[in-house]
C-alpha cells in the first residue's frame, strides 16, 4: 500500500514570508519520493497575492496536490494591531483550520503519515489522527519553562521530532524526549533553481548594475517576528569604509522599510548611484540577482531567534549562487558555514568588524573565489531540499518500523 504525506500547513500561501517557500519547495522534493497532499489555510490574502497560483507564485511544477482548508479569518479586520483580540483570532483561525481538516482527513489511509510545522495544529490533530504517525518540524521553541514544557509534551506523544538546529534536539531531550527520535535537518535549497545561473557580466547587465562595481547584496525579507535583520549594520559597515566604493543591492520588502534604509545610506552622505532596491522580486528571479554580486552577507543581529532557532534559506541560496559569505558568527551560522572556509564571520552587531571583512575580500578576489566555490561545492553536496527530503522521509520510515 502506498504511504502517503500529508503536509499541514496553517499558512497563507502564497506568501511574502520565508516559510511559505520553504513548504512549497520542501512539498516538491517530498513528492520525489511519494505522494504529497499540502493543506493550506485558506485566508485572506493582501491585495497583491490575491488570486495568485501558488505553483506559479514558487515557480514550481504541479507535483504534489494542494488542497486548500476553509477557514474563519477575522485577523486582517484588526488592521494589523497586535493585542489580546488579535491573539484570540489566531486562536479562532487555528480552531477552525484544525475542525475543518479533521474532516478533510476523514478518510486517510492506514500508512499515511502527517507533517506540520505548527505545533498547535499537531496539538489539536492529535483528537483525531494516530499520534505515532504525525511529526513536527521545529522551527522555535519557546524559552518559557512553562511553553517549553508543553512543547516537550506534545514532542513526546508524536511520532518524531525534525528540527532545524542542533540547539533544539538538546532543549527537547531536557524535557524527557528521546533524542532518537529527533532528526536535525537545517533548511536548504531548490537545486534547479540555482543549476544554470547566468555570468556576473550577464546578471549586472540585466540589472543595470557597473561592470567593474564591487557589489554586497542582501536578499530576503528585510524583517522577521518584527525583528530586524541587521542591514542597518551592513549600511553602516560599507560608510566606513570610505576609500573603498561598495554598491549594496538590497532585494526585500516590506518597501516601507526598505525605504528607510534609503535613507539611512542617503543620512550618512553614500552615493545614491551606489544603492540598490529591487523591492519583493519573484523566487525564480533571486539567483540571477545574487549571480550579480561580489559578495552576500547575513548581517543577523544575536537574538535568541536568530542565535539559536534560524536556519536562514538565504545563506544556502547565497551559498548555492557561488557568493563569497559573510554572515554573523552565531551558533545557528557556525552549524552550517567555517570561518575562512565556506564564509567569513564576524561578530554581531559590529559594523566595524563587518566593514573590515568587505574591505578583506574588496582587496583580494582570489579570496572571494575561493569562498565562494567552496560553499556554492558544499550547498550542493549536502544542503539541497531534495537531500533533506531523502533524510527526513528514511528518518520518518525507522521510526514507523519500530511501531
Amino acid at each position: 500500500m502506498t504511504r502517503r504525506l500529508h503536509y499541514l500547513a496553517n499558512v497563507r500561501l502564497p506568501t511574502e514570508k520565508a516559510h511559505g517557500l520553504q513548504i512549497m519547495d520542501n512539498c516538491e522534493a517530498f513528492a520525489a519520493r511519494l505522494p504529497v497532499t499540502l493543506y493550506p489555510a485558506r485566508r485572506i490574502q493582501p491585495p497583491e497575492l490575491r488570486d495568485r497560483d501558488p505553483f506559479e507564485h514558487y515557480g514550481l511544477p504541479r507535483a504534489f496536490d494542494l488542497r486548500p482548508v476553509p477557514v474563519l479569518d477575522p485577523l486582517p479586520l484588526l488592521g494589523g494591531r497586535v493585542n489580546r483580540l488579535a491573539q484570540a483570532a489566531f486562536y479562532v483561525e487555528t480552531a477552525t483550520y484544525a475542525a475543518a481538516l479533521a474532516f478533510m482527513l476523514r478518510g486517510h489511509g492506514p500508512q499515511d503519515v502527517f507533517y506540520s510545522r505548527d505545533a498547535q495544529v499537531l496539538a489539536l490533530a492529535r483528537a483525531t489522527l494516530p499520534a505515532a504517525r504525525l511529526f513536527w518540524e521545529v522551527h522555535s521553541l519557546s524559552e518559557s519553562p512553562g511553553k517549553r514544557r508543553a512543547q516537550a509534551t506534545l514532542a513526546r506523544s508524536l511520532g518524531g521530532a525534525i528540527t532545524v538546529t542542533h540547539h533544539m534536539v538538546g532543549m527537547l531531550a531536557e524535557q524527557g524526549m528521546d533524542p532518537d527520535r529527533i532528526l536535525v535537518a537545517p533548511d536548504g535549497f531548490r537545486a534547479a533553481r540555482f543549476a544554470g545561473i547566468p555570468s556576473r557580466a550577464k546578471a549586472r547587465a540585466a540589472l543595470g548594475l557597473p561592470p567593474d562595481a564591487f557589489v554586497a547584496a542582501y536578499v530576503g525579507r528585510l524583517h522577521t517576528l518584527g525583528m530586524g535583520k541587521g542591514v542597518d549594520d551592513l549600511i553602516q559597515a560599507i560608510d566606513r569604509q570610505p576609500k573603498r566604493p561598495i554598491h549594496l543591492l538590497l532585494v526585500g520588502g516590506p518597501d516601507e522599510m526598505a525605504d528607510s534604509y534609503r535613507g539611512l545610506w542617503a543620512g550618512l552622505g553614500l552615493p545614491p548611484e551606489r544603492f540598490h532596491a529591487t523591492g519583493q522580486r519573484p523566487t525564480a528571479e533571486v539567483p540571477r540577482l545574487l549571480a550579480a554580486c561580489d559578495v552576500a552577507v547575513l548581517p543577523l543581529p544575536w537574538t535568541e531567534h536568530f542565535a539559536y532557532y534560524a536556519s536562514p534559506i538565504k545563506l544556502f541560496e547565497y551559498m548555492a549562487a557561488g557568493c563569497a559569505v559573510i554572515a554573523t558568527d552565531l551558533p545557528s551560522t557556525r552549524e552550517i558555514v567555517a570561518d575562512g572556509e565556506t564564509a567569513l564571520l564576524v561578530p554581531p552587531s559590529d559594523p566595524d568588524a563587518l566593514g573590515a571583512a568587505l574591505a578583506r575580500l574588496h582587496a583580494d578576489p582570489a579570496l572571494r573565489a575561493r569562498l565562494g566555490d567552496s560553499a556554492r561545492r558544499l550547498a550542493f553536496e549536502r544542503y539541497t531540499w531534495d537531500a533533506r527530503a531523502g533524510a527526513i522521509l528514511a528518518f520518518i520510515e525507522q521510526i514507523l518500523g519500530r511501531v
